[in-house]
């Protein structure tokens, strides 16, 4: 099938990365949260392409399976939790119909992963508050180094993929030094299999010479429309590569810092990278400022206009005015009022017929407010 998005010679990972989070905001394919620039996209048709999960062969068969926490993989999680029986206690045997859900540790400030354990008895609705962000932070408990963990399946989110198994993620690293330190501890082996789940236009024909040895490449390929083997003979990390990491990245993730001790003392090479961080122009935050087809953070994307009515007026035509009756709330704590939510100026927009002043209030609280309305 051919790509959506066109690709251009010399094209690198964050211009291809631009490319997929313009296409998704201009085609209006993207779900809360919005914008999708600097995330693994959320996309209509996601729970499509994550029910496609049960369909293939590894997941049935799988006791033990570890998400990605993004949101497009939330239905992922929602089918491993509702196949997980009666949620036994965290130190069970699951049986072979029952999965263990695994998802990262946030940033991996504290461990590599942990396991969502469901309230006794969840209904299905507790099970979905499980599956998403918050139920990671409120039903999980932490995995460490010396639990004997044996991984089958890793679902990961990605930014663009190619049917060849190439993947190319948001650009921070985190997926693929997750599944460099499952190698290291010896939770994944060559026979886990690695799932992608994307929207079918940011299936893409990635060049071979932009993937590199750290770089997570996956198996299967889902998408609302199409279940893809890639039959990817690239090979995925087998261990932590030291010398592509700054004495930074040890700072914030401890648990780096604990593993190279222990490599060292079994007599490896764990010299670190004496490039200063951010030199080697890994990071290109700098394209990010707004071009007239683009559709960076709204931040970024405002920050050349010179008055408040000329952002206002920038935001309307790039998102033209629909008539929106739901909308989703979401991150909120209990008990806070609606009243509250207008003192703090949240609402986007209001029943037609109000006036500028609901077009100013939607500029001056642009940026907090996109991030957390969108329709339903």
């Amino acid at each position: 099938m051919e790509s959506s998005i066109q690709m251009n010679q010399g094209d690198t990972k964050w211009s291809i990365r631009h490319k997929v989070w313009n296409y998704i905001e201009e085609k209006n394919l993207a779900r809360f949260p919005r914008p999708v620039h600097n995330r693994i996209p959320n996309f209509k048709g996601a729970l499509e392409a994550c029910g496609k999960v049960s369909l293939l062969e590894v997941f049935t068969k799988t006791a033990a399976v570890k998400v990605g926490p993004d949101k497009p993989l939330e239905g992922v999680r929602l089918t491993a939790l509702q196949m997980e029986g009666q949620h036994g206690d965290r130190h069970s045997n699951p049986s072979p119909a029952r999965k263990t859900l695994l998802v990262p540790t946030p940033r991996l400030r504290t461990g590599l992963f942990n396991r969502i354990i469901p309230p006794k008895g969840a209904t299905k609705q507790e099970l979905r508050v499980c599956s998403t962000s918050q139920g990671i932070k409120d039903f999980s408990v932490p995995i460490g180094l010396d639990d004997k963990v044996q991984v089958d399946l890793v679902i990961v989110g990605s930014v663009a993929v190619s049917e060849k198994g190439y993947r190319i993620g948001k650009g921070e690293g985190f997926t693929d030094l997750e599944y460099a330190l499952m190698a290291c501890m010896g939770a994944v082996s060559e026979s886990t299999t690695v799932v992608t789940i994307v929207h079918d236009c940011q299936v893409m024909d990635i060049p071979e010479e932009l993937i590199e040895s750290h770089d997570l490449t996956v198996d299967f390929i889902l998408t609302p429309t199409r279940i893809i083997k890639t039959e990817c003979k690239h090979p995925k990390p087998q261990g932590i590569i030291w010398s592509k990491l700054h004495t930074e990245v040890l700072k914030k993730i401890p648990i780096l810092k604990t593993l190279r001790t222990l490599e060292q003392e079994a007599g490896k090479d764990v010299a670190l990278k004496t490039t200063p961080a951010g030199a080697d122009g890994t990071k290109k935050s700098k394209e990010l400022k707004w071009q007239p087809d683009c559709y960076p953070k709204v931040e970024l994307q405002c920050e050349c206009l010179a008055s408040e009515g000329d952002k206002c007026a920038a935001f309307e035509r790039k998102f033209p005015k629909s008539p929106v009756t739901t909308v989703y709330l979401g991150d909120f704590p209990a008990g806070l009022h609606v009243s509250e939510l207008k003192n703090r100026k949240l609402f986007l927009c209001e029943s037609s017929g109000k006036g500028q002043s609901t077009r100013h209030s939607c500029c001056t609280s642009m940026t907090l407010a996109q991030s957390m309305l969108s329709p339903i």
